[in-house]
């Protein structure tokens, strides 16, 4: 169980299940605004919002339906997976990593005894 514990922790799996979910949902919106606005091209701006223009209505209810399932997304997936990934790996403290810190002494050390230079090599 450890073993898919860390598959779905340290990967990317929710992160690329829920840019599929979103990409899905915004390519309806694209979608319904294409279909929307090429149906009105041809026909007088005062025909919009008209009744015989009935995709303005499929594409509202694109975009409600987007908001709606972004936010579910949002606080079912993504909050969840946040605070889960946060208690089973926390994150390091912040600051320099030790080995980075080793290796920063070492050169001051070699600079220091006069075996290096602390600038890169001129071309």
């Amino acid at each position: 169980m450890n073993g898919f514990k860390n598959f779905l922790f340290r990967g990317n799996l929710v992160d690329l299940a829920v840019a599929v979910i979103i990409g899905t949902a915004f390519g309806a919106v694209v979608t319904t605004f294409t279909a929307w606005l090429t149906a009105q091209l041809p026909e007088s701006v005062d025909s919009v919002f008209s009744n015989e223009a009935n995709s303005f209505g499929a594409f509202l209810n694109a975009v409600i339906s987007f908001v709606i399932l972004a936010a579910v997304v949002y606080f079912l997936v993504v909050t969840p997976y946040v605070k889960a990934k946060e208690r089973f790996f926390p994150s390091p403290p912040p600051g320099t990593p030790e080995d980075i810190t080793l290796l920063r002494q070492i050169r001051d050390s070699l600079v220091a005894q006069g075996g290096g230079s602390a600038l890169p090599p001129q071309a």
